[in-house]
């Protein structure tokens, strides 16, 4: 027998077995910090047989979309009140899978420094969707700029608004052009994904911001059929490890906190 042969057949074999067992995990995420905490722990899941496949999107809509029509197994850019709301909407049966950190929202101005220097009749710009747009004006509540009439409501429109002093003139956008048209408007309520790619700072540049105690974790999304699959509890496991956090922690100095 040529043993030499055979050791050389059973590595090949070896190594096409591991090939073989290694499952592909597609995932849905905007650029920042989801994509980015993702690409993180894409070595340790390949190590554990896990190879993650990380695809960017600049919206809100279609990471959802494409995991409902199974064309992606999984997504991470959303809170659960923005699930709740797109499965309500959409008639989808989206899940989460677990919670991994929170982005405080944060208001943001190129044109004063304070809350307390808009002028009457001040342009205020917020997310056009419902749980976002909320989001920003229970923000602007807190912070004593207007009062709604349901002042827990979480998806509030410029409607609900019972008090504005300053006559505050509300403008809802889509949520990734707000960092673009910050020049334009007196004060914008963006996104800390979408703030941190424009090379806003939450912690140093908005006027306002959420604590870290906000209801709005960032969750790992995916659907019944595949939400306990062994790659995705891998994968959950693998967002919310120590490295993980500790990964958050250097890199965001406080614009993303851990919720695990």
């Amino acid at each position: 027998m040529n043993f030499k042969k055979t050791l050389v057949g059973l590595t090949a074999f070896a190594a096409f077995s591991a090939a073989q067992a290694e499952e592909t995990l597609s995932v849905a995420a905007t650029a920042v910090p989801h994509a980015e905490i993702l690409e993180f722990i894409q070595p340790a899941l390949k190590e554990n047989g896990v190879d993650l496949q990380v695809k960017v999107f600049t919206d809100y809509v279609q990471p959802n979309i494409q995991v409902d029509q199974k064309r992606m197994d999984a997504n991470f850019f959303q809170h659960q009140p923005y699930l709740d709301e797109f499965n309500d909407g959409k008639g989808t049966d989206l899940v989460t899978v677990t919670g991994v950190h929170i982005e405080p929202f944060g208001a943001y101005s190129q044109k004063v420094d304070s809350l307390e220097a808009l002028e009457e009749g001040a342009t205020v710009a917020i997310p056009n969707d419902p749980t976002n747009g909320g989001r920003a004006l229970l923000l602007l509540q807190d912070a004593g700029l207007i009062k709604l009439k349901d002042e827990s409501k979480i998806t509030a429109t410029p409607r609900d608004i019972a008090e504005n002093p300053k006559k505050l003139k509300f403008r809802e956008l889509e949520a990734a052009t707000l960092p673009r048209i910050l020049n334009q408007v007196d004060l914008a309520l963006i996104n800390t994904n979408y703030a941190l790619e424009a090379d806003l700072n939450p912690a140093e540049d908005a006027l306002v911001i959420e604590g870290a105690n906000s209801p709005y974790v960032n969750i790992l999304v995916a659907r019944p059929d595949n939400k306990d699959s062994e790659a995705m509890q891998k994968l959950a496991e693998a967002l919310t490890s120590e490295d993980v956090r500790a990964f958050i922690e250097e890199k965001y100095e406080g614009a993303v906190v851990p919720a695990f």
